[in-house]
């Protein structure tokens, strides 16, 4: 079998190697999701939606927390938020608690894509077990999360990469 690039030559790797693989990693894995929900009737939906909709979250969300969350201003949130809307991912309503504010609600189709990411992603960790086997992925997440600092995950990642 042929030697992938500094594959057990013994040869450390150059340090810009590193991101540049967990990059395209997480890349191979976000382009995979997306083909297949756009052979699931969700061909519209983009990957910076999926952050999106995790920041309207379940109960709800107006469109400066929205903005917040994902570490835009309440007029990009706003720009996304009408997208969504337009595709039929999103609605907005009335606030129960404070009829001044408008909340932005996940609609059916928003839960449906939710749902259908969460699978995918499943389907596609499975195929890395199966390839790389199941003590090597849990071994590689487990090294993932003791690099990662805490509260280290967060939702801004679309907000991250144009700064």
């Amino acid at each position: 079998m042929a030697e992938r690039r500094g594959e057990a030559s013994g040869v450390d790797a150059a340090g810009f190697e590193l991101p540049v693989l967990l990059f395209a990693g997480f890349r191979s894995i976000i382009d995979e999701l997306h083909r297949d929900l756009a052979g699931q009737g969700h061909a519209d939906f983009r990957p910076a939606y999926g952050y999106a909709l995790q920041a309207v979250g379940r109960d709800g969300a107006t469109a400066s927390e929205i903005g917040r969350r994902l570490g835009v201003s309440k007029q990009a949130a706003g720009k996304t938020v009408e997208r969504l809307e337009g595709l039929g991912y999103v609605e907005r309503a009335d606030d129960p608690r404070d009829g001044r504010r408008k909340l932005v609600r996940l609609t059916a189709r928003g839960v449906d894509v939710l749902v259908r990411s969460a699978e995918g992603f499943d389907r596609l960790r499975a195929r890395w077990v199966e390839v790389l086997g199941a003590d090597r992925v849990r071994a590689m997440e487990a090294d993932l999360r003791a690099m990662v600092p805490e509260g280290a995950f967060r939702l801004d990642v679309p907000g991250w990469f144009n700064d």
